[in-house]
Formats: structure tokens, sequence, C-alpha cells
């Protein structure tokens, strides 16, 4: 196992990473912002106010993509899992 190989299956490893964690955070990032857009319009500077709107999104966010993200998880798993002889070589 060359060093050059363990630096392509990290990079992948990150790579799907942020594939699957990239809807939930944009969906927060956007739930973030409506939400201080809104304390600025409205003057309330409660900061308990983010954060629930933010888990409620989230939340939804898992349940609705939970079937693609434990798909793609799976995927690269028997993909590392299947190529293990060729690693070792």
């Amino acid at each position: 196992m060359s060093q050059d190989l363990v630096i392509q299956i990290f990079r992948d490893l990150l790579k799907s990473t942020l594939i699957l964690m990239a809807p939930m955070l944009l969906a927060s990032i956007v739930v973030g912002m409506v939400v201080s857009i809104f304390q600025a319009a409205t003057q309330i500077h409660e900061m308990t106010l983010v954060f629930v709107p933010k888990i409620l999104v989230i939340v939804a966010c898992l349940m609705v993509l939970s079937p693609w993200m434990i798909n793609f998880a799976v995927t690269f798993t028997a993909n590392i899992i299947t190529n293990i002889p060729l690693y070792i070589r």
C-alpha cells in the first residue's frame, strides 16, 4: 500500500463526507440567514430562536434524504471493501 493510495482513499473519504453533509449544512445556513433577517427586522435578539428552526430543518432533511445518504454510504463502503485486494498489492 503506497502513500499515494492512502492519500487517494482519504481524499475520497473526505469528498464523500462533504457530499453527505452538504444538504444539511446548506439547509441550516439558509434557515439561519432567514431567522437572522427576521431578528434584524423585528429587533428580537433571542439566541435560542435560531436553534429550534435549524434543528427542525436538519431533522426534516435527515428524514427526506436518509435513503439516499444510506445508499451513498453503503456504496462507498462496499467499494472500499471490494477493493481491499487491490490495496494490499
